[in-house]
Order: structure tokens, then sequence, then C-alpha cells
């Protein structure tokens, strides 16, 4: 499972000594946990894993606008710790699917499903995302859905 696997290189970091690498892990394990909790009163829990990558690909995608947003200002030791913390986080995750592999996913399902417009736009996303959803960033997937169906 991912989650023991976070919670073992949390014990590695911490055994190594790299404070940046056990400080990120920390960090995700905190962002778990935060879910757990959420999900506490949830009737329907997603498997551990699928909840898992969700949880990292929204700190990636926070990480990621962080940067943009600290470059932009000038700060640039700023933007090197949200990158330090971003290479942690994408070595937890499930390789990514290619683009190239992305628009042939869309392809089929846009064949399997019929879709023939934008207005079909929903049910492409959605099987899209059943399909792939712990493999694809799902606002660039969104952009070529869109150009797909156009």
């Amino acid at each position: 499972m991912l989650r023991d696997t976070i919670k073992a290189a949390q014990i590695a970091a911490m055994k190594g000594g790299d404070k940046p690498r056990t400080a990120a892990v920390r960090l995700i394990l905190a962002k778990l946990k935060d879910k757990d909790i959420e999900l506490r009163t949830s009737s329907a829990v997603p498997d551990d894993d699928v909840l898992v990558v969700d949880v990292l690909q929204k700190m990636v995608k926070q990480r990621r606008e962080s940067i943009a947003l600290y470059e932009q200002g000038g700060r640039q030791e700023l933007a090197a710790l949200e990158a330090e913390e971003l290479a942690v986080i994408d070595e937890f995750l499930p390789s990514q699917l290619s683009e190239a592999d992305t628009k042939a996913a869309i392809e089929a399902i846009k064949a399997e499903t019929g879709a023939a417009s934008v207005k079909d736009m929903g049910k492409v996303m959605a099987e899209l995302k059943a399909r792939h959803g712990t493999q694809l960033d799902m606002s660039k997937a969104s952009g070529w859905v869109k150009a797909a169906l156009s």
C-alpha cells in the first residue's frame, strides 16, 4: 500500500538525518490524517490508495501554483523550497500517462460513448477519471478532451 511506503520513507529519512525530506514526508502524512478525519463521517470511503493518490495530486498542484507565484514575486529561495517538497511528493505518485497515451485514451472513450460535441464532455471526463484518474492531471486532460470534441 502507498501509505505504508510513505511511512517507511519517513522512518528512513529520519534515520538518515535528512531534515528537508523528513519535513516533506511529515507534511504528506499530516494531509492524509486530515483527509482521514474528514472522511470519518462520510458514508462512502474510497480505496486507500485512491485516497492517497488524490491527496498527493492536490499537494502537487498546490506546490506548482506556489512555485509560479514565488517566481513571479522574485522569491527564488521560497520557490526552491517548494520545488524540493514537490520532488518528494512526486516520488510517491504513480507514473503519469504521457500526452500521447492520454489522447489515445480520450479517443477510445470518445468512440465508446459516442461523444460528438462539447456537450458530451462530462461523459468523457467522468469515464476518463474512472479509468485513469490516478495517472492523469485532470486539468490538462480537460483541455485535451475539449479539443478532441471541438
